[in-house]
This record gives C-alpha cells, structure tokens and sequence, in this order.
C-alpha cells in the first residue's frame, strides 16, 4: 500500500477533531465533497479540485475504517474476547438478505456513500454498480497515496504572488472607482519557456479603502511550469492631497486665519472630497489658536461598514499674528483688549 499517511492528516483534511463522531465525519465530507467536486470548478481550478475531491474521499473512508475497528474492539471486550458476529439480516422471506451482507463486508472504497441506497440486486450484480459509484476516485487507494501526493502537490505548488502598486486620489478612495492597471506577469509558452507579457486588468477600488488594502485578482499573475498561476495582488496607495490629510476614517483640514479674523468674525468657505461646497461662519465666537471644528459625517465613507456611515471632518485653525505693531496699535489693543480679560 505503500506509505500511509499519519491519522492526524484526516482529521485536518476532512476539518474535524480526532473526537468526531461518524455522523460529523459524513456531515464534512458532504460539505467538503460538495464544495471540491470537479464539475463545479472551472477548468483553470479543476486540477486541484479533483486532487482535493480525491484527497477528501480518501480521508472519510480511512476515519470510518478506523472507527469502525474502534467499535469492534470495544465490542469484542465487551463479549470476552469470543469474537463473535450477530447474525445474518433475515429479509421478509426468511431467507438472508444477501446485498446487506456484502455490502456490509465489502471493502470501504466499494461501499455507497452517505445517502446512496444499496439496491437490492445479488452481490455480484451489483459489484459493476458499485465500481461506478466510485470510479472518479477508484485511483485514490490502489498501488499507494497518489490522492495525498497529488492534493499536497496542488496545495503547495503555486506561483508566488505578483505585488503591483495602485496610486488613489483621495477623491477616488471617497467615491471608489475603476482603474485599469498595465502590468508585466510570466507565462509558460507551449515549450515550457518563460516569457514576459504585458497586460492590462480592471480592478474596482471601493469607496473607504485604505492605504495598504489590497484587490487580488485569482490567477492572473506569474506562471511557473508545473505550477497553478500565481495571484496579482494589487496594494492601494494614497496620492498626497494638497488640502486634506487622512488619518483613518476621519479627514483633516489646516487653515491660517487673520489675528482680526480670528477676533471679530470669519468666514470659511471649501469643498468636500465628494465635491459639495461647505461653509462655515465664526460670528459669535473667537478662534483661539489650536481651536478645532469637528463636522460630523464629513470625513471618508466607512469601508464595510453600515451603509452611508463616514468618518468626521477637523479644521484646525492656525491663527496668524501680526510681525509689527506701531505703538499707536498696541495702545489702541491695549485699550480695547483690558476688558476682556
């Protein structure tokens, strides 16, 4: 048979613990076997589903063998060790159900899977049934563990990933966008050959993403002989605004305002990212230095998060002061400014 594999790669094939009941063994192979079989699967991928379609089947058929044994252990203890059978299933006509019973003593690679119903035919009619059943995985144990080869093969052999960087406006990462991305990956020529091709790919930037986010396009980088296609990874980057600053979610705006603005009055007057125009009046208030404005919803949209939600907007102010003054106006301030300590 040649070497088998240790127990402990069913378990983390089939993605159960080593207590799995049977019923949570055939639960995830049903799930898995549903999710890698080969006719849902594109040509690009079906190579590695049919290894892993295998590789599943295999790994159901060894743990029931080996809870079954378990049973018969525990069950032979239980008699004293006499080994003995219970009798033969008596069909309506008291004669043996002959199907049960070979079915029963047939080997686990020959038996119907969960929720196939043997028919009710002679043993030997129904050997070509059974065959048939299991024939996409009839090569997964005969002369070895070619299933395991295979799968751990198409598991580990992929073609690193491409890395591309992807510059954003601030005003693209707001609204999301499309941009096409021309790029140069490797590809395999039908001698084996490695050459260098220019292409050109779509990704969609979502409204919110980050500096760092990523867009992976499956497939679509490097190709090794030998070798399932590498992903293209393609890593956002913000373009430095000239206005805002991003910090998360939230943006901020600097602003310079006169001493006298700051004192008696001012008016700011600028567009969003999303290209709304914004005002904001000082009439009854003063702008001390440091003074920040908080305008709630009027930072970057929240990627992933509930629909319409944003960050905030900060102004922070910078109020400038006067280089000189003549003594007449720091007479007149002085004057004016005594009460308003």
């Amino acid at each position: 048979m040649g070497n088998k594999p240790p127990p402990e790669l069913y378990y983390e094939i089939l993605h159960v613990s080593r207590d799995a009941s049977p019923q949570g063994v055939r639960a995830a192979y049903r799930s898995l076997a549903r999710q890698w079989h080969p006719d849902k699967h594109p040509p690009a991928s079906r190579p590695e589903a049919e290894a892993r379609f295998k590789a599943i089947t295999e790994a159901y058929e060894a743990l029931l063998d080996q809870q079954e044994n378990s049973r018969a252990v525990l069950a032979a203890a239980r008699d004293g060790g006499t080994g003995t059978r219970p009798p033969a299933a008596k069909d309506r006509g008291g004669g043996e159900n002959v199907v049960a019973t070979s079915v029963a003593r047939a080997p686990r690679s020959e038996r119907p899977g969960p929720g196939v119903v043997a028919p009710r035919t002679p043993a030997r009619e129904a050997e070509p049934a059974r065959k048939k059943v299991y024939s996409a995985c009839s090569s997964v144990g005969g002369g070895g563990r070619r299933a395991f080869a295979e799968f751990s093969s198409y598991v580990v052999r992929k073609a690193p990933p491409l890395e591309r960087k992807v510059e954003c406006t601030l005003e693209e990462l707001c609204g999301g966008c499309r941009k096409e991305v021309r790029y140069t990956r490797d590809v395999v020529t039908k001698n084996g050959l490695i050459t260098k091709k220019e292409v050109t790919q779509t990704i969609r930037v979502r409204p919110g993403m980050r500096k760092g986010s990523t867009v992976t396009l499956e497939g679509a980088g490097d190709e090794r002989p030998g070798c399932l296609a590498g992903d293209a990874v393609f890593v956002v980057s913000e373009r430095k605004h000239k206005r805002f600053k991003r910090l998360g979610d939230d943006l901020v705006l600097r602003t310079r305002v006169p001493l006298v603005s700051a004192l008696t009055g001012w008016q700011l007057s600028f567009r969003l990212l999303c290209g709304d125009k914004f005002r904001c009046a000082f009439r009854d208030e003063v702008i001390c230095p440091g003074y920040v404005k908080v305008i709630k919803g009027g930072g970057m949209p929240v990627a992933g998060g509930e629909k319409g939600a944003r960050g905030d907007l900060m102004v922070k102010f910078e109020v400038v002061f006067p280089e000189n003054l003549t003594d007449e106006q720091r007479k007149g301030l002085a004057e004016i400014l005594r009460g308003c300590a």
